[in-house]
Parts: structure tokens; C-alpha cells; sequence
């Protein structure tokens, strides 16, 4: 089985699991404790935040761990929406935000707020004039993801950044599929607030983190927790969060390289598809700034999603039909929606995600499969 669902989970770094293996043996204190054991997994942990901290160029003070993105997302605008930069009930976010985000600002809906969900370009992109129109007086938060888990859109966060300054608005961003993928260098200063995941970076399933701006005078969600300063409860992860940096420090090294490689995938692998073309629409950015190479989603006309990755799995190859967040869910994915697309064709929706193991003779096999299934099923065209 040849491996394309990266976007969804990626395996454990060979030395990212001798880190955690180490930790969980010599570092097995609470990092609460006030003994030595615990004082050293409590330096152990520090450590991890101040490089974790340093690879996103962000305050160590601001940094908390969690149990992934979706805790991270979640918690993330509690906290925001807890210490708001002035008085107001209304947020900003898109439509094709993850179902974390969806279900916190639900929770919010139902306390008296109001939410506004802005649809997405052909291209998958957040309209800039569309989200200067959409803010109120009382517009206090607006959540948009940094990168899109389905068809790997980039969002034009420094634009919304400056937007959300200029009005004094709190800016959370998901930086999920971002995290490792891209030099948030610049971007990650510029936000109250952002979530990342372990294993989507090849560390370990069940640990991520959230940033948030020390200026911010949060109120903890979880009352009366002791750990990361009171922002959740529970004894912390110290293994986990070890591997998650050794993983972060090996893929952050790596970036450019990483991005080139992917690059290079991609057209292979859509010029695989060159004789099926008139059954195939991708959908992604105009500009390649505004486009992560590792995640190609498309439809083939005419084959359903859901039996074209039931195809692939016969064949040998692992593919989705989007985020596995919402997997067996009948409706279509948020970003078919956000972005127009008719739900019959939207069904027709199917992931390609690459990692660092991927090959050039990987790709190409997998679009021989895919031109194989269309010719035999008879896709239809696109247009």
C-alpha cells in the first residue's frame, strides 16, 4: 500500500519515538512535582517550549500544550473570546473552517453571538473586501486557517492580520497544515492567537500546542487547573511533547527542500493525469505563493469520491475524500461548499496528499491507477 493521506495523519519519526522513549523512561516525573524527578521533566518541558517557541518565532511565554489541534482551536478562542479587545458580540470566519472551529463558535452562537461565515473564491481564497464589509462595530474575533486540509489553499494571513490590527479585532488562526510546512516566521508575530498538531509533522498522535499573545489577559475555561498556567487540566504529556519537538525541529530545518520536492510532485502528477484531463477538475490557487504542493484536491466527473478512494484502496493506493474530520458524513465538505461547487460534483471530491517519503515513481503509479479506473468506469468530462 503506497501512502497519500499526509494531509490526514502522518507516521512517527523514527527519532521523534527514540525521543519519546527516552522521556518516558528518564523523564517520567510530573513536571508539577516538587522533587528532582519532576523538576527535571519540568526542565525537559521548558526546553520543548522555548524551541518549539523559537521555530514559530513567537513568545515561549504565550506557548501551552495540548492534546492536538482541535483541543488547541477550541481553547484558543475561548480564551480570546474571554479578554476581547473591546465590547462586542460578532465573529468573522470561513466557511470552510475545521470542524473544531465550527463546533466552538456554535457553542457561541448559542450564548447570544453572532457569526459571520464568508464563502470562498473559485480559487479557494478568503475575499479580502468581502472580510473588510463583513466587519461591525462589534466584530471581535475573526478565525480564518492559515492553510485549507482539503485542497491546500494559503490564506492571506499577513492581510488579515493588518485588517484585524487596524480594528482592533482579536485574529485566531489554524495552523495545522501549516505548521512545519511553511516559514511562519513572519505570519506567527503578527496573530492574538494559533493551533498546531504533533502528528501532522510526523511526531506523535495526542499532543499539539496553541500560542497566544502573553498580552493577552486570558481567563481559563477549565477552572481551577494548575497546569500550563491554568490553560487546561490534566498531568502534561512531557514524552509526548519531547517527540512532537524533535519532530518539529527536523521538518522546520527542512522546509524549503521539503517544498521544492512537493513542487516537483505535484506536476508530476498532474501531467500523469494529461489524458484524462477533460475528466478532472483541480481546484487550487491562481498563484503558487497562495498554494501548498503537498495537497491536491480534485474531482474526476462522473466516478464518486467515495468509490474512487474504494478503488484506489483495491489497487494499492490510500487517498481520502477530504478531511478525516468528517468522514461518513453525507453532506459535502465544507470547502466544496465555501467555495460554490454544485453537490453532485462536490461528491465527486478526492484528496492526494504527499509526505517526505513520496516519490516521483509513486505519483506517476498512482495516476496510472487513476487514469485506469477512469477509462474503465467512463468518467465524464468537467466541463
Amino acid at each position: 500500500m503506497i501512502y497519500f493521506d499526509f494531509a490526514a495523519t502522518a507516521p512517527l519519526d523514527k527519532e521523534a519515538a527514540e525521543v519519546y522513549l527516552q522521556a518516558a523512561t528518564e523523564f517520567f516525573g510530573n513536571s508539577s512535582s516538587l522533587h528532582d524527578i519532576g523538576g527535571s521533566a519540568s526542565a525537559l518541558l521548558e526546553n520543548c517550549r522555548e524551541e518549539l517557541a523559537g521555530l514559530a518565532n513567537v513568545n515561549k511565554n504565550g506557548l501551552f500544550f495540548t492534546s492536538g489541534g482541535s483541543e488547541s482551536n477550541f481553547l484558543a478562542i475561548e480564551a480570546l473570546l474571554s479578554a476581547p479587545k473591546k465590547q462586542g458580540n460578532h465573529i468573522i470566519s470561513g466557511m470552510a473552517e475545521h470542524s473544531s472551529i465550527h463546533s466552538a463558535l456554535n457553542r457561541f452562537k448559542g450564548l447570544g453571538y453572532e457569526i459571520t461565515f464568508l464563502p470562498l473564491n473559485p480559487f479557494g481564497l478568503i475575499n479580502i473586501e468581502d472580510l473588510r464589509e463583513a466587519i461591525r462595530p462589534e466584530t471581535i474575533l475573526i478565525t480564518v486557517q492559515h492553510v485549507n486540509s482539503e485542497i491546500g489553499t494559503i490564506q492571506p494571513i499577513e492581510k488579515i492580520a493588518q485588517i484585524c490590527l487596524e480594528n482592533n479585532i482579536h485574529f485566531h488562526s489554524d495552523f495545522v497544515q501549516s505548521f512545519g510546512k511553511i516559514n511562519l516566521s513572519k505570519v506567527a508575530p503578527l496573530i492574538s492567537s494559533f493551533s498546531f498538531s504533533g502528528h501532522k509533522i510526523y511526531g506523535p498522535k495526542g499532543v499539539g500546542g496553541v500560542y497566544l499573545d502573553p498580552s493577552i489577559s486570558w481567563r481559563p475555561f477549565f477552572p481551577g487547573g494548575s497546569h500550563e498556567k491554568g490553560f487546561r487540566p490534566g498531568t502534561v504529556n512531557v514524552p509526548g511533547i519531547a517527540a512532537m519537538t524533535a519532530a518539529a525541529q527536523k521538518i522546520f530545518h527542512s522546509v524549503s527542500g521539503d517544498f521544492n520536492h512537493y513542487v516537483k510532485l505535484r506536476k508530476a502528477f498532474l501531467e500523469a493525469l494529461g489524458t484524462i484531463k477533460q475528466s478532472v477538475q483541480v481546484f487550487e490557487a491562481e498563484e503558487n505563493d497562495s498554494q501548498l504542493p503537498s495537497i491536491i484536491g480534485l474531482r474526476v466527473a462522473g466516478i464518486e469520491g467515495q468509490w474512487m478512494m474504494l478503488e484506489c484502496n483495491r489497487k494499492g493506493f490510500a487517498i481520502s475524500t477530504g478531511s478525516a474530520c468528517q468522514v461518513g458524513m453525507q453532506t459535502p465538505s465544507k470547502i466544496m461548499k465555501a467555495m460554490g461547487v454544485k453537490d453532485e460534483q462536490a461528491k465527486e471530491f478526492i484528496r492526494i496528499s504527499f509526505g517526505r517519503s513520496t516519490t516521483v515513481n509513486d505519483v506517476l503509479r498512482l495516476g496510472d491507477a487513476l487514469v485506469g479506473i477512469v477509462k474503465e468506469y467512463k468518467g465524464t468530462s468537467v466541463i
